[in-house]
């Protein structure tokens, strides 16, 4: 196993893997109703049947080149996580996204997160485009956007059905050439 420091607190990002299960479900139970708010994660994850199957799942994208998907822990508890939903890398796109536990919030880990898959997904596999697809209401989420540096594209409007309300999404990116340059410019 590997595990990535996200800084100075300790926070690291590790690859959220089948065996994880049990650890996954007792993280989506403390962060259900507060991850589900905007993401529909904790709808998919009920039972330990369904933990593994989810994480299965992202096995076999990341087994295919398709996705992945890395849990952020804190202080040694799983607290949330980014994934790529999607990825196309002959295509040279994919869709990034993230979640996290109320208890963790306001300390920049999904921000710090994100970079590092981000990075990885640039110069490891070739990804031009990176999106960020977040409903209009998920502020968090939005400010996590801008701090990477993505442009707003536009709104898709009541694009996304979610418990019983459609709702607007916007979308947002970074193109490959874009993040190299801010991350000459955060380094120095």
């Amino acid at each position: 196993m590997y595990a990535t420091s996200l800084g100075d607190d300790g926070a690291e990002l590790r690859p959220l893997e089948p065996w994880r299960a049990e650890e996954f479900l007792a993280h989506m139970d403390r962060g259900r109703e507060f991850v589900g708010r905007h993401v529909s994660l904790p709808d998919a994850v009920t039972d330990l049947a369904s933990s593994r199957a989810f994480l299965q799942a992202y096995a076999q994208r990341l087994a295919t080149d398709t996705g992945r998907i890395d849990g952020i822990w804190s202080g040694g508890t799983l607290v949330g996580g980014v994934l790529l939903r999607t990825m196309d890398v002959p295509r040279g796109t994919a869709e990034a996204g993230c979640w996290l536990e109320r208890s963790a919030v306001g300390r920049g880990l999904v921000t710090r997160a994100a970079r590092v898959l981000i990075d990885w997904a640039v110069d490891e596999r070739g990804i031009h485009r990176v999106e960020w697809v977040v409903s209009a209401a998920n502020t968090a989420s939005i400010a996590v956007a801008r701090r990477l540096g993505m442009t707003k594209e536009g709104v898709l409007r009541e694009s996304y059905p979610y418990r019983g309300t459609r709702h607007d999404m916007e979308m947002w990116s970074v193109l490959a050439p874009e993040w190299r340059a801010q991350r000459t410019d955060r380094t120095g």
